[in-house]
């Protein structure tokens, strides 16, 4: 299922690595554009059994030959433990690498951004041996873009910024920008920021208005959340028929019964639920021997 945000938040990175010098821009840090960029394996796991893996991990080439080693880490909550992890990934990184590391991390809220952003210090307080200082992408410094002309100069950022803005009043107007763009978008390109947006929307109310706009407005897209949209679709109104059939038997529904029906998105299931609701003698019958 498209539901994770987490994914969405880091894995353009992934797709679209120069998105970090556009993101440095928006946050205020002047980072030279890089010129050519390379993913690197995600696994800090060393020889002990702990494993530790960063979400995406890119080396940027820049035109100051000087390297930058970019962590992104999506974060969803606020995680006493998170910093911690963040320094060991950062001295990891060091010594594995011999570059200076940078740490991005993106959020969906301004709580979680804001204590993402403190500056934290690891040793005694009279002599702290490792400061902690990443650089934090959240609604609360990300651009509202509800305008498609500025959404069409930077696909790659409006997707980040979307994502970022999940939870604004403004999200309908910003997914409604979007999908003006991706109309006129070639194919390649379009669905995987569809999917990227699908991911970053979760099970925030936002989800439901980027299917409707995806189902109405990119509905000649073939892409995974196209599918998923079409197969939803089908599942439930098969689960309305099965319904439909109880009720014109009279044959009373209790609540268990009918969450487990709306809740079926198999949709061999839901056609033997069906045969048996035409002859069952009460509705949990319907689901013998399953």
């Amino acid at each position: 299922m498209v539901s994770s945000p987490h994914e969405a938040m880091h894995r353009i990175f992934q797709d679209h690595p120069d998105l970090f010098s556009r993101v440095s821009e928006v946050l205020g840090v002047d980072f030279p554009p890089p010129t050519s960029f390379t993913i690197l394996p995600n696994d800090l796991t060393e020889t002990s059994p702990v494993e530790r893996r960063v979400d995406t991990l890119v080396r940027l080439e820049t035109q100051d030959d000087e390297p930058l080693l970019l962590a992104v880490e999506a974060q969803g909550a606020k995680d006493p433990d998170k910093p911690a992890s963040w320094a060991y990934y950062a001295t990891h990184l060091l010594t594995k690498y011999r570059l200076q590391p940078m740490l991005l991390v993106v959020c969906q809220d301004r709580a979680t951004a804001e204590w993402a952003a403190r500056t934290v210090t690891f040793g005694p307080a009279k002599w702290p041996l490792i400061t902690l200082r990443p650089m934090v992408a959240g609604p609360h410094n990300m651009p509202v873009i509800t305008d498609p002309t500025e959404v069409r100069k930077d696909l790659a950022l409006a997707t980040l910024a979307a994502v970022t803005h999940a939870k604004s009043p403004d999200i309908g107007a910003i997914l409604k920008a979007m999908t003006n763009v991706l109309r006129d978008t070639p194919a390649d390109l379009a669905n995987p920021i569809i999917e990227y947006v699908a991911r970053g929307m979760g099970k925030h109310a936002a989800a439901e208005i980027w299917r409707k706009l995806v189902a109405v407005d990119l509905s000649f897209y073939k892409s995974y959340i196209f599918e998923e949209i079409r197969d939803e679709a089908r599942a439930q109104r098969a689960a309305e028929d099965i319904l439909d059939v109880l009720e014109v038997r009279g044959i009373d529904v209790p609540e268990a019964v009918r969450e487990r029906i709306t809740s079926c998105d198999d949709p061999e299931i839901l056609r033997r639920w069906h045969r048996r609701a035409v002859i069952a003698p009460s509705a949990e019958q319907i689901f013998t021997d399953e």
